[in-house]
Formats: structure tokens, sequence, C-alpha cells
């Protein structure tokens, strides 16, 4: 049974993908040194929450039955140091909390801890607005911030939103059996700051200082402008009827906004609105607070959480300038098209070689010794003794499959 296991829940957008990615390429370094990150595959932390929280996610929830027990499992068969990562455990109920706890060893000696990774409001209330857009969601800028800012905090936007943002109750859901010393609040810094600072802090907080590790990164989760977000909600609006969720991941949240969008550089930032900043600057300083009041062990500064000054211009995505937008649709159109132009070679390719397998086979099925051979099988088939003859012929020849 583990010893120690170590529970990142969140926040989305505080860096977690690098994060998972520097997990996930050094788990053999990492367990040279006593430290499990149990993961077959990169999405394995992403399909466990899925079923621990019984969430629906566009048909991947069905791939995730049983997800969450088998990493638990896992976790519980390694002797060491264990780390489960994903940022959508941030919105578990208590309920939910109580049953990873449990499955995870809580109560039977084993030392659990929760790491919660924070970013202010500021930067957090934008990427958020962003991160529904590419998950086919056409709801306006403006009407986003409203339905936030709704004290009422109903429907799904909202729901979802401070279930995976807002710091104190997920850090009171998440700790509410445990001690505040396990209870590690890292801190995103500020913008402009070494690069390598938010490393250094998930390091302290995970205690993977000092380990040599690859932090290359390969995978991320990169933000886009506010043309290129504008233009994508286009998109969905067009295609929302048309393009089911498994057709919409590949084509246009991968290939347009990851791998096409993203890397436009120049284009204005999106960011929040002037009129906006007093009430989220108000409200992280209130957490800040309640964090400190709380004794949780913080890995970082709690100042960060305040967030940058307002910007001298506002870009608003939901009416942008269309000279923008018009650049960032001709990109679109180009990486459409030589993606198209790639699956065609690629097809003509298969069709090519398939038709000399074909020629390959008649060529093979024309031979006297291929017709004698298969008018044998067919005559031994037709008897019990000819069938035990050919099965044992097969076995011998080490095949598995009804051909000679």
């Amino acid at each position: 049974m583990s010893k120690r296991v170590l529970l990142h829940v969140g926040t989305p957008k505080t860096g977690t993908s690098y994060l998972q990615d520097v997990l996930f390429r050094n788990r053999e370094v990492l367990e040279g040194h006593g430290i499990r990150y149990p993961a077959d595959r990169f999405d394995a932390h992403f399909l466990a929450a899925l079923d621990l929280m019984r969430l629906p996610w566009g048909g991947l929830e069905q791939e995730a039955v049983g997800a969450w027990d088998a990493l638990a499992e896992q976790v519980r068969r390694w002797p060491g140091t264990a780390i489960i990562s994903h940022e959508i455990l941030a919105t578990a109920s208590r309920a939910q909390v109580g049953r990873a706890l449990a499955s995870l060893g809580h109560g039977e000696g084993v030392e659990i801890h929760v790491v919660l990774s924070v970013r202010d409001l500021v930067r957090q209330i934008p990427a958020e607005w962003q991160e529904n857009v590419k998950h086919r969601r056409t709801l306006s800028y403006a009407r986003f911030l409203e339905q936030i800012r709704d004290p009422r905090r109903e429907g799904a936007i909202a729901t979802w939103f401070w279930g995976v943002q807002e710091v104190p109750d997920i850090l009171d859901r998440w700790g509410h059996d445990l001690p505040p010393h396990r209870l590690h609040v890292v801190t995103v810094p500020p913008p402009g700051g070494p690069r390598a600072l938010l490393w250094q802090r998930f390091s302290r907080a995970l205690g993977l200082e000092g380990l040599d590790l690859d932090l290359e990164p390969m995978r991320a989760n990169p933000s886009l402008g506010v043309p290129e977000t504008a233009l994508l909600r286009r998109v969905n609006q067009a295609v929302i009827k048309d393009l089911d969720p498994p057709a919409y991941r590949p084509l246009v949240r991968e290939l347009l906004a990851h791998q096409t969008l993203s890397r436009r550089t120049g284009s204005p930032r999106l960011a929040l609105p002037p009129d906006v900043h007093p009430w989220a600057q108000e409200l992280a300083a209130a957490w800040a607070a309640e964090i400190k009041e709380r004794e949780y062990d913080v890995v970082g500064d709690l100042a960060d959480l305040t967030g940058a000054p307002v910007r001298p211009r506002f870009a608003d995505p939901d009416h942008p300038r269309e000279k923008q937008v018009a650049g960032a649709a001709v990109d679109a159109i180009t990486a459409l098209l030589l993606d198209n132009a790639r699956l065609r070679q690629a097809e003509a390719r298969l069709a090519g070689e398939l038709h000399e397998t074909r020629q390959a086979l008649d060529r093979a099925y024309l031979r006297p010794s291929y017709r004698l051979r298969e008018k044998l099988v067919r005559r031994l088939e037709d008897g019990r003794a000819g069938r035990l003859l050919l099965r044992a012929y097969r076995m011998a020849r080490g095949r598995s499959s009804r051909s000679a």
C-alpha cells in the first residue's frame, strides 16, 4: 500500500497540462526515486476523474467506466509515494471526495496530501471563457461574464466555473477531513516572471526537488488571441448541429485551435474588461485572506492572486477587428486544405497498396499448388477426422487463423 499519496486537483489553466506532461514522460525516472505516476496513457487520470464524478464528456465517459477504481488500485499497490493529477477533480462533490480518499487508503495509514494550483481571476476568467469556446460553446464573452457574476450562480456555465475556480470552496471540499498542513496551495506567478518559477513551486509541493527530469514541454493547452477566439466561436455557431464531439475534437479543437490559431502572434490577448477588475480583485483578496486564516501550506505568494493591473487597451472579443478575424480565417482555411491534401495522399497510397495486395492474392490463387491445397482443406473440413488433422497441423505451424 502507498505510504503517501499526492492529489493534485486543479485548478484549470494553472500549468496543469505541462505538469502532467512532465510527470507522464518521466515515469521511469520517478519510479527510480520511489515515486509512482500511474498512467499507461497521457489522459489516464482525466478518464479516472470522469469516472469518479460520472461527468458526461462528449462520449468519453463510456470509455472511462472503471478507470478510477483501476487507478486507485495501482496507487494502493505502490509501496512509496504516488501522484494523481487532473484539474477537473476540483469540481468533485464532498461525497465524491470521500469516495476518492477512501479508495486511496485514507483512514488506513496512508498519508494523503491535496495540492491545488491557483491563478488570479484577472487571467482565469477570460481563460475559462476561451476553454468554453474550445469545447463547442457559442456563448458571447459578455454573456459569460454576466452569468458567472450573477449571485445566484445558476446554469451550467456558472456552476462549472465556480466548481473549478472558487478556491476556498475547493479546499474545503477536498480538505475537510485532512489537517491544514496537508493542503498545499501553489500560486501561479504573475506574467513576466522567470519561466522556471512555476515548476519550482510544483516541485516543492510534490516533493520533486533535486530530481533530474526532462522538463522540455511536449504537450500544452495553448491560448488564443482575441480574433482567433472570435473566429472559433463563429465556427462553432456554424457547425454545432452537424459536427458531433468525436469529429470536433481532432478537426476544430486540435487542428484549428491548438495547431493553427494558437501559433498566430501579434494578436491582442484576451483580458478582463476594466469595469470587472475591481470585483475580481476584491474577491481574490478575500480568498487570500481566508487561505491565510486556515493556515494551509502556501507554496509561492498569496499576493499573486491579486492579478495584474488593468490593461490600457481592452480588445472586446464580441466585437473584434474584422481584418484580424479575416487573417485568422485565411490561416484556418490553409490548415484545413493542407490537412485535406495530406489525407488524400495517404488515401491514394493506401489504395495503391490495397490494389497490389489484391493482385498478389489473385496471382497466388491461380497457381495450381494453391488450388490443390484449398481443395484438400475443404475436403478435410467436411469430416471430423479431417478437422482434427487440420487443427493439429495448424498448431504445429503456430497459426491461429482458419487458413492452411
